[in-house]
């Protein structure tokens, strides 16, 4: 196994360190942890039973731990209001924290919250039965991202088992939010909450959300919106004496696809270039009509808008205004009757720090010691909570974690469990590098 340095050395004590930390991580615990979480549903808005079993957790791991409720209120009036989709009466957040408070502080973050089940005839096993197959553990949230939650709670048991926790120098913090899947105002509720309490968030911070255990150092944001497409109504059998509303929303449409195309090719940070297209746009709802015989004069649209690389939620909403203005503009009937937008749900900035900067290369060192294998630096074209960590919060962040994207939110969601115990082996080095003893 090799070893890099420990905050700057390299010795047969930093090699023992690294060895003990791995073999502490106890995957038969981390296996029970994650079906645990896997069965206390926690869909987006409803999460106050996954942050009791969390804070749980914790505390049986070795960490002080602190339960809070916040009001929803206080995140809608903060000007860094990320939005929200969900109902709901409280952001449910667990803190967790070892070592000396009061120095250098990391941060590792999970969210609690999943998307809903959809079909439950789509999937094959029970969607919070937390049944493993094959080295994988299936059920909602397995991916995204329990499973990272399930290896931040490896860390820490690692870090106490081998009596680490008690010399480190300075604090590791856990952070297990809520409402990260509708637009991320569980952890804004955490950021207010720590400066308040401390001043400040944290020197570096690692999401584990499911990167497949790549180094997620740059993300793409989205928002949410709804168009009002306006039409003319007449009897099918005078059509043209109507004007379709959904003819106008197809215009809308193409004017969105050329948008797209010109954002996309715009890019030219190889982060996101490699991705073939960072920034999509979508329409994923669409309604209108209450006849079948008289044209539409009124279609409703809901639908996706990718936010570039540098741009806040706010700068891509301009785009968004602007590029279907100038499609009304161009149209003799939407001219004069433009279609409405409203911006809806979540507002997901983006966000970047430096591939090579210390975070990433002291993370990537930790993951090839712990490991054996070589973290690849990457983009992702999604929004997470990490702009929020990285903007609101001033703190340097990436996402590191266990899991294929590909797999969450879908129908037989699952995570490897090997990837699980792997990603807890590299971040308690990790951890422990950071807050070495002087």
């Amino acid at each position: 196994m090799a070893e890099l340095p420990s905050r700057g050395r390299t010795d047969d004590g930093a090699i023992a360190r690294v060895r003990a930390l791995t073999r502490a991580v106890d995957r038969a615990r981390i296996e029970s942890d994650l079906r645990a979480l896997v069965r206390t549903p926690s869909v987006t808005g409803d999460e106050t039973a996954v942050a009791d079993l969390a804070a749980h957790l914790l505390a049986e791991a070795g960490a002080t731990v602190e339960r809070l409720d916040v009001d929803p209120a206080s995140t809608e009036t903060d000007p860094d209001f990320p939005g929200t989709e969900m109902a709901r009466e409280t952001l449910p957040l667990a803190f967790g924290r070892l070592g000396r408070p009061g120095g250098r502080r990391i941060l590792l973050v999970g969210h609690l919250d999943v998307v809903p089940v959809g079909d439950p005839t789509a999937w094959t096993v029970g969607p919070w039965g937390g049944e493993i197959r094959d080295g994988r553990l299936y059920g909602r949230g397995a991916c995204d991202m329990k499973g990272g939650i399930a290896s931040i709670l490896g860390v820490v048991r690692s870090l106490v088992v081998t009596g680490i926790a008690d010399g480190l120098d300075g604090e590791l913090l856990v952070a297990l939010v809520p409402s990260e899947e509708d637009g991320g105002s569980g952890m804004l509720a955490a950021i207010r909450s720590l400066a308040r309490q401390d001043g400040s968030v944290a020197e570096a911070a690692v999401i584990t959300e499911p990167t497949e255990m790549e180094i997620v150092v740059a993300h793409a944001g989205a928002l949410t919106f709804r168009l009002i497409v306006p039409g003319r109504a007449a009897h099918a059998s005078v059509r043209t004496e109507g004007v379709s509303a959904l003819d106008n929303l197809f215009t809308l449409v193409r004017a969105l696809a050329e948008d797209e195309a010109a954002r996309n090719a715009a890019e030219m940070d190889p982060l996101m270039t490699v991705l073939g297209m960072p920034y999509p746009t979508i329409i994923g709802k669409v309604s209108g009509g209450d006849w079948a015989s008289t044209v539409l004069d009124r279609v409703v649209a809901e639908g996706r808008y990718g936010v570039r690389l540098g741009q806040t939620a706010a700068d891509a909403e301009a785009d968004l205004r602007a590029c279907l203005a100038r499609a009304c503009a161009d149209d003799p009937f939407l001219r004069d009757h433009p279609a409405a937008v409203e911006i809806t749900g979540g507002r997901f900035g983006s966000a970047r720090v430096e591939p090579d900067g210390p975070l990433a290369d002291g993370l990537a060192a930790a993951i090839l010691d712990a490991t054996g294998r070589e973290a690849a630096r990457v983009g992702a074209p999604y929004g997470a909570d990490m702009r929020l960590i990285v903007h609101q919060g001033v703190t340097p962040t990436v996402m590191f974690g266990p899991g294929d994207v590909h797999v969450a939110h879908s129908a037989d969601e699952h995570v490897r469990l090997d990837e699980v115990v792997d990603c807890a082996r590299a971040l308690a080095v990790w951890s422990a590098r950071e807050l070495a003893q002087a």
